[in-house]
């Protein structure tokens, strides 16, 4: 369960808002998911700095969870990984070695997805280099266009097994496209597309299912499975209610409370105008902070049990809410509201803002007051973290 904020420990009291995030949950996230995928192994995908919310605070969780297996998108965020977690976790970067990089590679540990037909040729020219054959992972393009290696470039492998001498492929794995709405046809289709291409090479591990792949069933768990958003909380599709864990709560200070007279325009442009009296409070979190000028009216915050719907534009650093159902004196200057919590989660302020979970999450600020609470809380890491986010 998170606890809210502490309203005087340093240095909490000098930032506008505080994100409290609960590690207790992502390591039950993650012990769920490994539950549900059998005998699958279970990584965990910790790029764009744990979804935002701290690689150095989430992924040693993780690795106290079970997790043994890491992913990251760039060979940056696995350098920074590899510094918070045992010498034991295998970290996989995603985008692969870029030229002139792939001995960082090996420095650090650091496992490379290769995408392409030149990945492979910078992968085995350091095998070639250091003498000592090099694993990888091969990522195939199942129909997503994105990443991966297509037909023809496995059909040019399969020609000439030189050109991948000196490298063990130690897992081969695509991505879904669609793995959010269950009853597409496309999820079938990648799936059966990928079991092709690898039987196109040498034998080796599968994988196939992120977030949302994990819950299309056990075909698409193969040998393993790559959970990221769901281990912060995300909706892996809209089929039911969430049976993840919340992991974040987000509560900001109110700045001031005001009284507006009918016909009073609210914010830039005055999109909003004050048909009655009304009551106000502007809130210390704005655009700057992730939260999104699109569909803002379709947005609220929460006081208690008081639904405080936002209006006008959200500023750069403030948003405004109508508090006119709060009874007069309840809440005041400098009290608290949640914009993220039990009564609204992350997902719905997605669907406010016309976007997803993914985004609103990696897109919270750094001038929050960053509060852990869980197994891994720690007094120090949290006054550190304040102090690097209030800079």
């Amino acid at each position: 369960m998170m606890s809210a904020c502490s309203e005087s420990s340093w240095p909490s009291y000098r930032a506008g808002a505080c994100l409290t995030v609960d590690l207790d949950a992502i390591a039950s996230n993650y012990r769920f998911l490994r539950e549900r995928v059998g005998r699958a192994s279970c990584a965990a995908v910790v790029k764009a700095d744990a979804y935002g919310l701290g690689v150095e605070q989430v992924a040693p969780v993780l690795e106290a969870a079970g997790a043994q297996d890491f992913f990251v998108a760039h060979v940056d965020e696995g350098i920074r990984l590899r510094s918070v977690v045992s010498e034991n976790a295998r970290i996989t970067v995603l985008h692969g070695p870029r030229p002139g990089v792939a001995n960082d590679c090996l420095r650090y540990g650091l496992r490379p997805v290769l995408n392409s037909l030149e990945q492979i040729a910078i992968w085995r020219d350091e095998a070639h280099r250091v003498d000592v054959p090099l694993e990888a992972v091969f990522q195939v393009d199942s129909g997503m266009s994105r990443f991966g290696l297509s037909v023809a470039d496995i059909e040019r492998l399969r020609e000439n097994s030189d050109l991948m001498a000196g490298l063990k492929i130690g897992l081969v794995m695509s991505h879904l496209a669609c793995a959010d709405m269950p009853d597409h046809s496309a999820n079938p289709l990648q799936r059966a597309r990928m079991l092709e291409m690898c039987a196109q090479l040498p034998s080796a591990p599968m994988s196939l299912a992120a977030s949302s792949g994990i819950f299309l069933g056990s075909d698409y768990h193969l040998d393993m499975v790559r959970p990221g958003a769901a281990l912060y909380g995300i909706a892996p599709n809209h089929v039911g209610p969430n049976p993840l864990s919340a992991v974040v709560r987000l509560q900001a200070h109110v700045l001031q409370v005001r009284d507006l007279l009918p016909g009073d325009g609210v914010g830039y442009g005055m999109i909003y105008r004050a048909a009655e009296p009304r009551r106000i409070a502007v809130v210390a979190a704005g655009y700057a902070d992730g939260f999104s000028r699109h569909g803002a009216g379709q947005g609220c915050a929460w006081f208690e049990e008081f639904r405080l719907p936002l209006i006008g534009r959200v500023s750069m650093d403030s948003l405004i809410v109508d508090i006119s159902d709060v009874p007069e004196g309840r809440l005041d200057a400098d009290m608290m509201v949640d914009l993220i919590g039990s009564r609204r989660s992350v997902d719905d302020v997605a669907v406010a803002a016309g976007t997803i979970g993914y985004e609103v999450l990696t897109s919270l600020g750094h001038r929050f007051y960053r509060n852990y609470v869980g197994k891994a809380e720690s007094s120090e890491k949290a006054i550190d973290t304040s102090a690097q986010n209030t800079r």
